[in-house]
């Protein structure tokens, strides 16, 4: 029979949200320490005599109630990256998760990181004038730039957003797909406006659309512009190359920022030496005004499983 640790909430109303819905988060929990975790009342028990998991049981569980009394939702991807700040001990990480978000108002989001890596990220897209982001899939480094680019646009301390990303990848031209010039651009924007409806609304997009305050451009397209007051938005970077960097890295005008988001392990140019993205980053990392993050496997957010699958295709490379 193992021996109960119990952690007592300060609330009552906050245990429904902690255990989340069928228990689902008590459940994930359960997986994470191999060991029996109940509920009764405002008490939650641990059945396990191991002192560590004691530790990580009561601190991750304080932490998940310090989330829920600043108005963070519990779920599976914070329960993940809780725990893994308590089991490395890094208490720093727990402080960031808490005090970087990024808020919405006007539409009533708030957006939280799930790792401490995602919230360095968040600082520096609410405190650099540029920012890069090299990350694999499932990491919100686009997700998160899009919702620093909004609050910009919805408080009103810039004018409008400019979304663009290269538009040849793989070997496809846009030249030969099919349609205008919206219609060929909207596939490769496509990702982008996702994130903007997931944070918002299509009201909201429609509304930024009509006034104005949001624009589309192949990256080919900004050549000879100056973007002022502007957030720009450069997707999908690794498919830049080193010239096409340059030319939109100097397009940045006056009372502007840029965030520049790409994963260099889907780098489709013919060579991955000629990446602009890579270049940029080796180029430029000593410059004050601008902050380079990276995001790995470990801050994979969209599911479990896709973290796995990251992980996976991260170890593979490494024994390649």
């Amino acid at each position: 029979m193992g021996q109960n640790t119990t952690v007592v909430l300060a609330d009552h109303n906050i245990v429904g949200e902690l255990c989340g819905a069928n228990d689902r988060n008590i459940a994930y929990l359960e997986s994470l320490l191999q060991s029996r975790v109940t509920t009764r009342g405002n008490e939650i028990y641990l059945s396990d005599s191991d002192p560590e998991k004691q530790r990580i049981f009561s601190e991750v569980l304080r932490r998940l109630e310090q989330h829920l009394y600043a108005g963070i939702t519990v779920g599976v991807d914070l329960i993940q990256s809780v725990y893994r700040t308590v089991t490395d001990n890094d208490t720093l990480g727990a402080d960031m998760l808490l005090e970087q978000r990024i808020e919405l108002p006007g539409i009533g989001r708030t957006i939280s990181p799930r790792s401490h890596a995602q919230a360095c990220y968040i600082r520096s897209l609410q405190t650099k004038e540029m920012v890069f982001c090299i990350g694999p899939a499932g990491t919100g480094k686009t997700y998160l730039a899009v919702a620093a680019a909004l609050h910009d646009i919805v408080t009103r301390k810039k004018r409008k957003l400019v979304l663009t990303r290269p538009v040849v990848e793989a070997g496809e031209n846009l030249g030969f797909l099919p349609g205008d010039l919206a219609q060929k651009i909207n596939p490769y924007l496509r990702p982008l406006y996702d994130a903007i409806e997931d944070l918002s609304s299509g009201e909201l997009l429609h509304k930024l659309e009509s006034n104005n305050m949001i624009e589309i451009a192949p990256l080919a397209y900004m050549r000879g512009r100056s973007l002022k007051d502007c957030v720009i938005l450069l997707d999908e970077a690794q498919n830049t190359t080193k010239e096409q960097m340059k030319m939109f890295l100097t397009r940045i005008g006056e009372g502007s920022r840029a965030f520049i988001t790409g994963d260099v392990t889907q780098i489709d140019l013919p060579r991955k030496s000629s990446s602009g993205l890579l270049h940029a980053v080796r180029l430029l990392n000593a410059i004050e005004e601008l902050d380079i993050n990276f995001l790995s496997g470990k801050d994979v957010v969209r599911s479990v499983i896709v973290q796995k699958i990251v992980a996976a295709y991260e170890a593979d490379a490494d024994h390649s």
